[in-house]
């Protein structure tokens, strides 16, 4: 019988014979030892649950960096003769402008060189090779100036602010203005009627960049303005320190002729260009506003808006004071 022959050809060579083996008691001793429990899904690297898990934890930290670098801010460089000059004239912070040699001057150059010299901003001559370089290709037409990252303010800073000042607390909270124009033009408007601090949101908004310094003439260096990581949670957080949560709206609760909220402690909050406010940013707000328009007209740039609804709190708040 194939396998009990002692005929050449029908044994099986030792050791490929299946079954128990004689004297092993059919194991090895390391066989005898359990394994413990099997590992969870995402613990084991073959797994297709590990290596999603794996994928999400790097766009976590990817997100958490790159969030992280928007909230340090970074150095930016304007290029053109008239941005340069526009930036200049406003007092936005700069650091350093450059000038390519043999550049074809003009009323622009000049004057750019002469606030440079006179703030102590250092005046660089590069090749214009270099400036390519410096500028990322745009069209420089011989100047570039370089502005060193915006520092922002804590949102907790913005409410201390307000108890150091004698006027009636009034902050503005951007949520999802992405327009770095109509974000300097909310930041001039709070500083011309006399808000205390603005508040941007760390995921989409725009920040404070070169075009947003120009919008905002310059006051986007003597208004404090922080950054949230939870523009939601910072709002409660505002309301829970005595705030009322103003919002923007089209279908607002009130007309801008009916804001009585307007003399007390106030948050107004400006939403996006096209969508306006999120729905958990309404849902915190204690009231919403919206601006009577003519027929025929849908809506207002959001700086636009931001200005008339500051300008009535303004004027209520001279009127109260009077009274």
């Amino acid at each position: 019988m194939a396998g009990n022959s002692k005929r050449k050809g029908a044994m099986r060579n030792p050791g490929t014979k299946k079954g128990a083996v004689v004297g092993s008691g059919g194991q090895k001793s390391k066989g005898l030892q359990g394994r413990g429990p099997t590992p969870k899904a995402v613990e084991r690297p073959n797994h297709p649950a590990y290596r999603r898990a794996t994928n999400a934890a790097k766009a976590a930290n990817t997100e958490k960096a790159r969030a992280r670098r928007k909230n340090e801010g970074q150095a930016e460089t304007v290029a053109g003769r008239n941005p340069v000059v526009e930036c200049l004239r406003a007092g936005i912070p700069a650091t350093a402008l450059y000038v390519a040699i043999g550049i074809d001057s003009d009323d622009r150059v000049a004057e750019s060189v002469s606030l440079a010299a006179d703030r102590g901003i250092s005046v660089l001559e590069v090749t214009r090779g270099e400036l390519d370089r410096i500028t990322g290709g745009a069209l420089h037409q011989g100047l570039g100036l370089q502005v060193p990252p915006f520092s922002y303010a804590h949102p907790d800073d913005l409410v201390e602010f307000t108890r150091q000042t004698r006027d009636q607390p009034l902050l503005v909270a951007l949520d999802g203005v992405t327009d770095p124009r109509n974000l300097g033009a909310v930041v001039r408007s709070a500083a011309a009627f006399g808000a205390q601090g603005v508040l941007l949101p760390q995921r989409r908004s725009a920040s404070i960049t070169a075009v947003a310094w120009r919008s905002s003439a310059g006051t986007a260096a003597k208004v404090p303005i922080a950054m949230a990581t939870n523009l939601t949670r910072t709002l409660r957080d505002w309301a829970d320190e005595g705030f009322m949560i103003v919002g923007l709206d089209a279908d607002g609760d009130v007309d801008v002729d009916g804001l009585e909220l307007a003399t007390g402690p106030l948050v107004v909050v400006v939403g996006s260009e096209g969508r306006g406010l999120s729905r958990l940013v309404r849902e915190t707000c204690d009231q919403t506003v919206s601006i009577p328009m003519a027929a025929g007209v849908e809506s207002l740039n959001a700086s636009v808006a931001a200005g008339v609804v500051l300008a009535e709190v303004a004027r209520r708040r001279r009127v109260a004071a009077k009274a």
